[in-house]
Formats: C-alpha cells, structure tokens, sequence
C-alpha cells in the first residue's frame, strides 16, 4: 500500500510541474517567433537586405549567411552587441547599429538574438 501511495505522490508532483514546462516553450517559442517577424520585416530588421536566412525571399549579398549562429557566436551577449552595435566591433562596419541608432527595441534586438540563435 506505500509502494502504491508513493507511486501516486510522485506522479502528482511530477504533473504538477508539467505547466510550468510547457509554459516556458511556449514563451521561448514565441520570442523566437517575435524575433523572426522583426527580423524579415522590410520596415524593422530588414535583416534579409543584406543577409542569407531561413530560406527568407530575395535575400542580400552583402553580409555573411546567418547560418550556424551558436557555433559562430557561443557568446549571445557577443551576437546581441553585434545586431545591437556591430561598430563595437568593426568600426566600419555597413551594417546599421540597430540599437545605438534606436531602430529597434531593445526587446527586439533580443527576440532577434532568440531566433538567429536557431538557424
């Protein structure tokens, strides 16, 4: 009868962490989700202007593909700055300073960083 009732205790704690688990994918995914729409946004990121991405239409030669983002940058605070500011960086850099310049938010920038870090 204790086998059975620590059987039960253990199944009931173990559903009641199971919200909190689906609730946290669903956030990760929704902020990759916000950053993709910012990032193929003509108006936003405009990311495709000059990059290769995600199969996105008619993408731009002008800057590196953005495939393999972690390996790249296993740094996100690194990946963050260089969407954020690239001139930190290179301070030739062509590519616009997002967040210096206020283009996009900073919640923005971030959810970008969520979704490159999936390519």
């Amino acid at each position: 009868m204790i086998k059975k009732t620590s059987f039960f205790a253990l199944l009931a704690s173990f559903l009641m962490l199971l919200p909190g688990t689906y609730a946290t994918v669903s956030a990760d995914e929704a902020m990759v989700a916000k950053g993709k729409q910012v990032a193929l946004d003509r108006r936003k990121g405009n990311c495709l202007a000059c990059h290769m991405m995600d199969n996105g239409p008619l993408p731009g030669n002008q800057g590196p593909p953005l495939l393999a983002m972690k390996a790249r940058f296993p740094d996100r605070a690194k990946l963050r700055e260089q969407v954020a500011n690239p001139l930190t960086f290179n301070p030739f850099s062509i590519m616009p300073p997002f967040g210096l310049h206020n283009i996009i938010s900073d919640d923005e920038i971030d959810a970008i960083v969520e979704y490159l870090y999936t390519l």
